[in-house]
């Protein structure tokens, strides 16, 4: 018998949106050497976090992740351990309970359970949601401005009129939703802001421009120049397009063209890169700064600024995308829970 349960949190900052969420599987595969339960962490589709049955162990995948349980909250990986170790069984146990249900009684089963927040960080609004699914299909669903929960199919009316009686509860998913849920977020944007944009000064050779890169950025809303004496330039420069790294992040180039530009001059010069709630990132024209094809003229530059996430995903964590996406291709997209952060 193969039960497949899967619960995404998946945190991501898109537009002026933010928004954060998780993410489990929970299956019986038949093979020993794959976990029984997976929890992935995701940040915009790319892993910040893993647990699974096999370890028993939550494990960060991101320094900004690690440096913020040191700060801010040392037990954390104890604790989201522990219920995650409850979570696989209570999960395990409720797809029995839908099977009988749903008058099935074997095979693989798809059970999906997605929660989360929103926050608009320029107007300050804020949203939530919190869905169940069952193979594919939707089960049961929270009503934020009613507090009750919606049932669209019939198997889904004793939980509808059970979960509808805890009147406490879903009062306190409404504050969850429009409080603790985006305290968390806030916290977790300006923690993973500081980790992977760099900012580098390129040169093929002494005659070519000095282009500006910047990269690792998201969203895509970054404004790049250069300016002279503290006034942008509009002559001599060269804009490229944004483009998209293999990550889901950004990148952008400009370049400056110093042919009539004496190198005493030079220290005049600097490039800006502009990304929203953070301050200015100013990169001085200096030639010890340039990369070249032969390498670097000085020390070489690779500034962390505030902004995205980079990670390979692990195997177990591939699966569990492919299934959502799929579920996606299906317009059966955001399936939320809550957790204990």
């Amino acid at each position: 018998e193969n039960i497949l349960i899967v619960i995404s949190i998946i945190v991501y900052y898109s537009c002026q949106h933010a928004s954060l969420s998780a993410l489990l599987l929970h299956g019986s595969s038949g093979l020993s050497t794959f976990p029984e339960f997976v929890a992935v962490g995701m940040v915009d589709g790319v892993q910040i976090d893993y647990y699974d049955s096999i370890t028993q162990k939550k494990v960060l995948k991101q320094d900004w992740m690690k440096r913020y349980t040191i700060r801010e909250d040392p037990d954390y990986l104890e604790r989201i351990t522990g219920i995650l170790q409850g979570t696989q069984q209570v999960f395990k146990a409720g797809v029995g309970i839908l099977k009988q249900r749903f008058n099935q009684t074997g095979g693989a089963h798809l059970y999906q359970n997605m929660y989360g927040c929103e926050w608009d960080d320029e107007d300050g609004t804020t949203d939530g949601y919190h869905q169940f699914g069952f193979d594919g299909e939707d089960f049961i669903a929270f009503d934020l401005k009613t507090l009750t929960w919606v049932a669209p199919v019939q198997q889904a009316f004793p939980t509808k009129r059970r979960w509808d009686e805890n009147r406490a509860d879903n009062q306190y998913r409404r504050n969850y939703f429009t409080k603790e849920c985006v305290d968390w977020l806030k916290k977790y944007l300006t923690y993973g802001k500081s980790t992977l944009v760099r900012v580098s000064l390129l040169q093929r050779r002494p005659s070519s421009p000095v282009v500006c890169h910047a990269t690792g950025f998201y969203p895509d809303r970054v404004v790049v120049f250069w300016r002279r004496d503290g006034q942008e330039l509009h002559e001599q420069v060269d804009l490229g397009e944004v483009l998209p790294n293999h990550d889901g992040t950004f990148q952008v180039s400009v370049d400056l063209n110093l042919t009539a530009v004496p190198q005493e001059d030079w220290g005049r010069y600097e490039c800006v890169v502009q990304l929203k709630s953070i301050e200015d990132i100013s990169t001085p024209l200096d030639p010890a700064l340039i990369r070249t094809n032969g390498g670097k003229t000085g020390s070489g530059l690779t500034i962390p600024i505030i902004i995205g996430l980079l990670v390979l995903l692990l195997a177990a964590a591939t699966i569990v995308g492919v299934l959502l996406y799929k579920k996606r291709n299906g317009e059966w997209i955001k399936l939320y829970r809550r957790t204990e952060t």
